[in-house]
């Protein structure tokens, strides 16, 4: 990822059905979305295997992208699997044996009143580029210090959580910066009323007495990792319940908590508010889910090949 003066280097984006270089990747300073974050996207991974790159569930992140976007009621100018045909050429043309992913789509400049309606199309940019560890390497060796955020997470009926829109990311950007400014690595937001809703970019979990816990809100969005997540720590014979109405105090009492996302992966916690999660250091449950997620997402287990497509 890019950082301090440098930028994201993406070589060729696949803009509106053509691959064309960076530089060349332009989109109207008129554009709907722009100026009023009526855009949907996605995050996703391929990761480098013995058959070269795989893109992490491939068909689970265009079906949301496509959820999304008819929430905006944006018209995506293409078919799913043309999408995810575009995705594989673009990781392809770049070259790329892991990466991240992002494909976007958003209202163009036909017209700049509120309403983009009824004619204005979804245009699409797919980009690719090299991402480490979403928080740092050493939140992943030594657990991730979080905070509780000041902003809160929107109701369901203020913005549609559940979708990938744009627009809602000024939540999480406000929620991130606060926390980075504090000096913790990431933001716990809270729902309206008062429970734990997610991170400013991802799901929440949290172990106590051997059963883990998957934290489950009415703006939780549907996490396609954490979905992964449970169901490896199922297979593994590990219990999972889905906690709905978690306070902050059951994770400062929880023996292990960790965060899902396709950016974050699995990542371990180990500090919230300023108190010890556990031991204050990764949890032993966690760095097991974490290893064999990685060792899914880059072929070594086999009951998990059919989450990855190859890009050949």
């Amino acid at each position: 990822m890019a950082s301090g003066d440098s930028k994201i280097q993406a070589g060729l984006i696949w803009l509106n059905g053509k691959l064309v270089p960076q530089e060349e990747a332009r989109v109207s300073v008129l554009s709907h979305s722009l100026h009023y974050g009526t855009s949907v996207f996605e995050g996703i991974r391929a990761y480098e295997t013995a058959k070269g790159a795989a893109i992490f569930r491939l068909k689970e992140h265009v079906k949301r992208l496509f959820d999304s976007a008819k929430t905006l009621f944006i018209e995506i100018p293409y078919a799913p699997e043309e999408i995810e045909a575009a995705i594989v050429e673009t990781v392809r043309a770049n070259a790329r044996r892991s990466c991240y992913i992002r494909p976007l789509v958003w209202l163009g400049d036909r017209t700049l009143g509120v309403n983009p309606l009824p004619n204005n199309p979804g245009e699409v940019m797919i980009a690719t580029w090299e991402w480490g560890a979403y928080l740092g390497d050493e939140a992943i060796r030594k657990g991730a210090r979080l905070i509780t955020s000041s902003w809160r997470r929107f109701p369901g009926d203020v913005m549609p959580g559940k979708a990938k829109v744009g627009g809602n990311y000024v939540n999480s950007a406000l929620a991130k910066m606060e926390a980075l400014k504090s000096g913790a690595d990431e933001a716990i937001l809270l729902d309206a009323q008062g429970y734990v809703a997610e991170g400013s970019g991802e799901n929440l979990f949290f172990v106590k007495d051997g059963v883990i816990y998957a934290v489950e809100s009415s703006v939780t969005l549907p996490g396609i990792t954490r979905d992964s997540v449970i169901r490896i720590a199922r297979d593994l014979g590990y219990t999972v319940e889905v906690a709905h109405r978690v306070t902050r105090d059951l994770l400062y009492a929880a023996d292990e908590v960790f965060m899902t996302g396709t950016a974050a992966e699995v990542t371990p916690v180990s500090q919230i508010d300023w108190r010890p999660i556990g031991k204050g250091e990764a949890g032993e449950i966690t760095m097991r889910l974490r290893e064999v997620y990685l060792e899914a997402t880059t072929g070594k287990r086999p009951e998990y090949e059919h989450w990855l497509t190859y890009v050949g």
